[in-house]
């Protein structure tokens, strides 16, 4: 089978990168199932299946490329290639989709997520049929067979049993993540922040968080690749969630637990089919609320939440659902 990646960044990425992430981990869990896979992605990537592309590295980390432009070279390499598949895998969105009948094999793709309701018509006439990432990412009509939540790699994410007195907010620096929303909650609950992420608005960033960057009630890291973020969550108290958007899934809310810090996540899009609330975080809707939940952080078990998440978001369990997704497409 095929698997069609992403190549706004390396698969896995050094940094930032979740669709590279999710696909990266895919492959490597299928070919570990005995699954043939060739995986197109950037050619610079490292995957146990075969590697297949056009683009030597990621368009995001070179200004001088146009990522439209390599996007649609790297979906017609893909596609030109499909009849020697028995099925392919889209991971990149809408693309993909438009030149769908193009495609000589079934093909299935994972929707990580909508940008908005233009792209739409890409998905409604295209012959493709839908995964989804949580059930309330979900748009009506659409041939959906089924939900198969991210898996994540556990072993990547170690047990910190103690955690630390700090809060940490990890993601990309934009209004919908709510990163000023997280140094208000932090300064409420008298407790240090550290915020991780690529900044992705400029003047949200420069306006609404650098004025609150002291170094030491909050600091701000940056992008932070797998080899630090494991460490970075689970010296945290707890992660901070407070979403001004309906959040497809949360990368790093299940990341969190898993290396049992529990998470204080505001209750929009997939945060409460995502967080069991009270064994691996609290839901709230206000700032008053998740100050309230900091305080009695303290009431949830660890271990029970590194426990939870294991169950829940292991990268193998993925993989399983996936082929369940494949037979029944097969099948079909």
């Amino acid at each position: 089978m095929a698997l069609l990646g992403p190549v706004a960044w390396r698969t896995p990425p050094h940094h930032y990168g979740p669709w590279e992430q999710v696909t990266g981990l895919l492959a490597d869990g299928l070919v570990a199932q005995g699954v043939d896979v060739t995986l197109f992605a950037t050619l610079d990537s490292v995957t146990s299946a075969a590697l297949d592309g056009v683009c030597a590295r990621g368009y995001a980390d070179d200004p001088g490329v146009d990522g439209r432009v390599w996007e649609a070279m790297h979906v017609g390499h893909a596609l030109a290639r499909s009849a020697e598949f028995d099925l392919v895998h889209n991971h990149l969105d809408w693309l993909p989709l438009a030149f769908a009948q193009h495609c000589r094999a079934p093909l299935v793709t994972t929707i990580h997520g909508f940008s908005g309701t233009k792209i739409l018509p890409a998905y409604e006439t295209a012959r493709s049929a839908y995964v989804s990432i949580s059930d309330s990412d979900r748009v009506a009509g659409l041939d959906y067979v089924g939900t198969v939540y991210h898996g994540i790699d556990l072993g990547g994410l170690p047990f910190a049993p103690d955690g630390g007195p700090g809060l940490v907010a990890f993601g990309r620096i934009h209004p919908d993540k709510g990163t000023h929303t997280a140094i208000e909650i932090a300064r409420r609950a008298d407790r240090p922040l550290t915020i991780c992420g690529i900044v992705q608005d400029e003047r949200y960033f420069t306006e609404e968080v650098l004025p609150h960057i002291d170094g030491e009630r909050v600091v701000f890291l940056g992008p932070v690749g797998p080899e630090r973020r494991g460490r970075i969550l689970g010296a945290s108290a707890a992660l901070l969630h407070p979403i001004a958007f309906a959040e497809p899934f949360g990368l790093s809310v299940v990341e969190s637990m898993a290396c049992g810090t529990p998470v204080v996540a505001y209750r929009r899009g997939s945060m409460p089919e995502v967080v069991d609330e009270g064994v691996t975080g609290f839901l709230v809707d206000t700032v008053e609320q998740a100050t309230a939940a900091v305080a009695r952080i303290a009431t949830i078990d660890r271990r029970g939440c590194r426990n939870r998440a294991r169950e829940r978001f292991g990268a193998d369990r993925m993989v399983t659902d996936y082929l369940r997704v494949y037979r029944d497409i097969l099948g079909r």
